[in-house]
């Protein structure tokens, strides 16, 4: 059988433990064997960020821009324990971060929904798609262990040397402090993404923070969203019979947990990380999730939103059999080959990457599956197979 040819590459982002090994098995068994693959390779691994200070993420990001489409596998964010395991020079920041940074993104994430595993959530009916802003907030903090008795200031100088300066706390005694912040150029990028997609799928947008509290930074970005949407948007959404609403975060996720779903949920960076992890979850599994990283200049890079599942990586090297789900790496792949035929002119990577996802969920859907989704499916005989064996299933059907 020849091989689907590629004309451009596409960026290729390796990451760390159970997810690199799935990442692998992929290539193998999913991608390699049907397609001539073009990819400009990246080692996200932490040992090679370590290596190179953390370049190696900044050019993937930087080489994403370039080439328009990136994959990305699960990478380490390391704490002091992993500072420790590793022997890091330093705690480096999230890499999603650094690549949301640059590419100036808005990450866009969707449970993937299948027979045989009902959200826990019963009157979800169509899927509930995260907008979660890519840029500052806690992912580009700045933080101070504070010693002890003293006064915390926030202070900003302008270029002609004049300040702007508040008092944060007057200390007694040891704590800590973050400073956070963010760019109305970014956060007007993110309302845009947000309206353009919303249009481009026909699904009603929400936006929710907490200007409430935070009547400042919460409500620049209220501010900014009602603008971008009445000077830009109001028109196109109406003519479309959509419906644009700011609520407060604490209204949003009672609405949600009403609703039928089928609707774009716009959060803040953090908002958005937490809310799209509970949604995955709900509907089954922190792997049943697709997402993507999308620029305002339309460069998008696919990733798997969970973490490296360390657990089953410590099980892996020992000899031990793992059943770890592999779905939302194999939807970013997909994603990913589908873009990159879209953009680039070739059906055939794009019908190549509808087949992989039907051949993953009809797997499911027939009964075999890993271990997590095993536990919870109500399908009859069900079988549960290991983390190569669930791909090798897969390939069978492909």
């Amino acid at each position: 059988m020849s091989k689907i040819q590629m004309k451009t590459p596409i960026v290729e982002m390796d990451g760390d433990e159970m997810t690199r090994i799935i990442w692998q098995y992929i290539k193998d068994e999913l991608i390699s064997p049907y397609i001539d693959l073009k990819s400009e390779y990246y080692d996200l691994g932490l040992k090679k960020r370590d290596e190179t200070d953390d370049q190696v993420t900044i050019d993937s990001a930087k080489a994403a821009l370039k080439y328009g489409v990136a994959v990305k596998c699960a990478t380490i964010t390391p704490n002091d324990a992993r500072v420790e395991e590793y022997k890091l020079k330093k705690m480096y920041k999230s890499p999603n971060g650094t690549i949301r940074g640059i590419m100036d993104g808005t990450i866009f994430r969707a449970p993937i929904l299948i027979k045989g595993v009902k959200p826990h959530v019963w009157n979800w009916e169509k899927p509930i798609t995260l907008a979660r802003h890519g840029y500052g907030d806690v992912y580009k903090n700045t933080e101070i262990k504070v010693p002890g008795a003293g006064k915390a200031e926030l202070v900003f100088t302008a270029e002609d040397g004049s300040e702007i300066r508040k008092t944060i706390h007057e200390f007694k005694g040891p704590g800590v402090l973050q400073g956070t912040h963010n760019l109305d150029s970014s956060i007007e990028s993110f309302a845009r993404s947000c309206m353009n997609y919303a249009l481009s799928v026909h699904q009603d947008l929400w936006f929710a923070s907490k200007d409430t509290i935070s009547k400042i930074y919460d409500g620049d970005f209220r501010d900014i969203f009602a603008s971008v949407y009445e000077k830009e948007f109001k028109e196109k959404f109406e003519a479309e019979g959509l419906e644009y609403f700011y609520t407060l975060i604490d209204d949003a996720v009672a609405r949600v947990m009403r609703s039928k779903g089928g609707f774009i949920w716009a959060c803040k960076n953090y908002d958005g990380d937490v809310m799209s992890d509970m949604m995955a979850s709900a509907c089954g599994s922190l792997a049943m999730m697709t997402s993507v990283l999308v620029s305002p200049d339309g460069k998008y890079e696919y990733e798997a939103a969970h973490g490296t599942v360390q657990r089953h990586y410590y099980k892996h090297l020992k000899g031990e059999e793992t059943s770890t789900n592999s779905v939302a790496t194999i939807f970013a792949w997909s994603g990913a080959l589908r873009k990159r035929g879209e953009l680039d002119g070739i059906r055939e990577l794009q019908d190549f990457a509808d087949r992989l996802e039907k051949a993953t969920l009809d797997t499911i859907e027939s009964g075999e599956m890993t271990g997590d989704l095993a536990l919870i499916s109500d399908l009859p005989n069900v079988k549960k197979l290991n983390t190569l064996d669930f791909i090798k299933a897969v390939r069978s059907r492909l």
